[in-house]
């Protein structure tokens, strides 16, 4: 019924009960989920993932708090991975200025760069922006990523950048943050971003939603996401689920099922 679009299942966290955790949530309501990759070992545990679970896609790229360990050889290697039938995006990739992890320029010197592998392997994006809007943007525009298209995750921007997001052929993906209490941005762009546009996730296992909040995120907490949205829009929790579904296996070029 729902598809989560942007999990993290290769995190440490799930090291317990990793398996289980994930039948369980498909066992809840969950048709299909996109596990992101980050560093470059999680680059290795996503397609493994995806290998071992029908259900499960995989995206392939440095998150930018690592663009620092990335070089021209392991972008050769992200080449390799693609090959993979299961590898439907690269991602997930972008600027995070808050923590700043990497350095700027070299974050922005490694998105650049594999936001044209994405477009060698016509792969559509997974686009990770924290506090970085104005540059995200105009990076997007410069490499022309509209060409493959893709996704901002977790969407944290205003209504006038959701405006931006998709005139330059992306979708909007929301998360836990919009059904918090004093998320007014997140709300307000649930309302005006077009069904058809819009995806849903967890980014499990963190953001987790009300009325989990605090606990530790995994896929079947995606449904409090599209009640929230529901509610916004004022349509049926199962429209919600099956249009966000459609969007995602559209974005992904998934077939099955």
């Amino acid at each position: 019924m729902f598809f989560d679009s942007h999990a993290h299942y290769d995190d440490r966290r799930f090291d317990n009960d990793r398996e289980e955790i994930i039948k369980d949530a498909f066992n809840n309501g969950v048709s299909y989920i996109l596990n992101a990759s980050s560093s470059r070992k999680s680059v290795a545990e996503t397609v493994s993932l995806a290998n071992e679970f029908e259900k499960i896609y995989a995206a392939v790229g440095i998150h930018p708090h690592d663009a620092k360990d990335m070089d021209e050889d392991f972008l050769e290697e992200l080449k390799n991975y693609a090959k993979n039938p299961k590898v439907v995006a690269v991602g997930e990739i972008g600027l995070d200025y808050h923590y700043d992890f990497s350095p700027r320029d070299t974050q922005k010197f490694w998105f650049k760069r594999q936001i044209n592998l994405a477009k060698e392997l016509k792969l559509p994006i997974i686009i990770h922006d924290r506090e970085a809007h104005k540059d995200v943007l105009d990076i997007v525009k410069s490499e022309k990523a509209g060409e493959v298209g893709g996704v901002f995750h977790c969407f944290s921007g205003s209504v006038e950048m959701a405006r931006e997001v998709l005139n330059n052929n992306f979708y909007i993906s929301l998360a836990g943050p919009v059904t918090f209490k004093n998320a007014r941005k997140a709300a307000e762009v649930a309302e005006y971003v077009p069904i058809d546009r819009l995806l849903i996730e967890t980014d499990c296992p963190y953001l987790t939603p009300e009325p989990y909040r605090g606990k530790r995120n995994y896929s079947a907490y995606v449904k409090y996401v599209a009640e929230k949205i529901a509610e916004i829009k004022g349509m049926e929790l199962e429209e919600v689920a099956e249009k966000t579904t459609a969007n995602a296996k559209k974005l992904f070029k998934i077939r099955k099922g």
